[in-house]
């Protein structure tokens, strides 16, 4: 199951994210998302639970729990979204 998880602080790495999860169960992946430019952070990341009862358990756990003074939002992951094109006119 792909995890979700929210308002992150910004010290927040791939390995600590990955160690809030790994006491419910296997951690396939653990990754904070980070801008493109800056490489800093943006808050949230998604980790990867093979075993869904765990990441469940995870999820319904660590849901609004505190990190770093930060109450920490975990959900399950909807499948991304795919971006529209738009055509714009010329004048």
């Amino acid at each position: 199951m792909n995890i979700y998880v929210s308002n992150l602080s910004f010290i927040v790495r791939d390995e600590d994210l990955k160690e809030f999860f790994v006491e419910y169960g296997e951690v396939s992946s653990a990754r904070v998302i980070t801008d493109k430019v800056t490489g800093r952070s943006r808050g949230f990341g998604f980790v990867e639970m093979p075993d869904d009862e765990a990441a469940r358990k995870a999820i319904k756990e660590l849901d609004g729990g505190t990190v770093d003074g930060r109450a920490i939002k975990v959900t399950e992951a909807r499948p991304r979204e795919e971006k529209s094109t738009r055509s714009y006119a010329k004048w």
